[in-house]
């Protein structure tokens, strides 16, 4: 089975003078702190909160003076605090994320407890806000909800719903993997996650590995990897070749792809594959990716769409149907999709939607 058939690889022809991974995520450190926004920006907040939960959930050991780059920022963090408390769960993140890779201080256990008594995670809407609230403010002793006993009832029910996850929603999928990544404390601890879930995940990576959807799939793949369970190694291959397909270069405009370089560079991390091995230029760094030409999963619905009430979700009596409306590109993802799970016919069964049309009330 070929793979690499669905995407364009790009190599990078730089020069390689950072010779550690020590080094190399000591530059883009540099680069999120200081080469691509300002510190007033939210966006800052967010890219920067992302790529220090990386490597301190990867346990990466840190250059001397690597987190010199956020002296400033954790030295007034509580007046950030006390001025933008609608960002405290980036906010706290970032200080405890920094004191954990090294930087000197204990400001993340008085900034949890203001946090708790300031009842900022009672003013979410979302579980899953409250849950990353409630995560964060844990590490440092402290819950922020003693009331809610039955949050992670109701995380753990929306992700066993393994019927929302057949259908294309990449909210809810990335929902769902972030409910693994808090309940399993990013790897730390076994999420203890039911059958149910784990089909959720299968199905939602299926949907992602036919939509090419590089950075939904690695959090899959994590998620999975954080639940003790290992990801079909053709949806591994093809995320292994993404990582080939970016180049980081000194150019203007942010609206980049450095989510899914994250990404996809923390699934390698995880796997033991290396990841961040690109060398990284100075100045205002952005990350963009050569991504691929077809649509699989738009054409795989256009097509089951357009057999209206002929489609039936028997996967085995479709495939014939199915496989000969498709171009060869959107075929071999689709095979290569079924072989990677035992799921697929449940999958599909699912994406079909058959029998779910509502009754219209008759006329009169």
């Amino acid at each position: 089975m070929e793979i690499t058939t669905m995407t364009t690889i790009v190599q990078l022809n730089v020069p390689f003078r950072q010779h550690s991974k020590a080094a190399r995520q000591s530059a883009l450190l540099k680069t999120f702190a200081s080469g691509r926004r300002t510190q007033e920006d939210v966006f800052w907040l967010k890219e920067n909160a992302e790529i220090l939960n990386i490597l301190e959930s990867t346990g990466a050991e840190m250059m001397p003076g690597a987190l010199d780059v956020y002296a400033a920022f954790y030295d007034d963090i509580e007046q950030r605090m006390e001025f933008f408390p609608q960002y405290y769960r980036f906010l706290l993140s970032l200080c405890l994320d920094l004191e954990d890779l090294g930087m000197p201080g204990t400001k993340g256990a008085a900034l949890a407890e203001w946090v708790a008594q300031q009842g900022l995670p009672e003013a979410e809407l979302s579980d899953l806000q409250r849950a990353e609230a409630r995560r964060l403010c844990a590490r440092r002793g402290i819950d922020p909800l003693p009331d809610d006993d039955g949050l992670d009832a109701r995380l753990r029910r929306f992700a066993a719903r393994s019927q929302t996850f057949a259908l294309p929603n990449k909210k809810a999928a990335y929902e769902l993997t972030h409910i693994v990544f808090y309940l399993s404390e990013y790897g730390r601890k076994d999420p203890a996650i039911c059958a149910a879930t784990r089909t959720s995940l299968m199905f939602a990576g299926t949907l992602a590995f036919l939509d090419f959807n590089a950075d939904l799939l690695s959090e899959i793949c994590l998620s999975l990897r954080f639940a003790g369970q290992v990801p079909p190694q053709v949806w591994e291959i093809w995320l292994t070749q993404q990582v080939r397909t970016f180049t980081l270069d000194d150019a203007d405009g942010l609206a980049d792809d450095y989510h899914e370089y994250l990404m996809l560079n923390w699934f390698m991390s995880r796997a033991g594959q290396g990841g961040f091995g690109d060398h990284v230029p100075g100045g205002r760094l952005t990350f963009a990716r050569t991504r691929p030409t077809s649509a699989p999963l738009r054409e795989l619905s256009h097509c089951i769409y357009s057999m209206g009430a002929g489609r039936s979700a028997d996967w085995e009596a479709m495939r014939g149907d199915v496989c000969s409306q498709l171009s060869d590109e959107a075929q071999a993802a689709l095979i290569a999709a079924e072989a990677s799970t035992d799921q697929f016919g449940a999958f599909f069964e699912g994406f079909a939607r058959v029998g779910l049309r509502p009754a219209m009330p008759v006329r009169a």
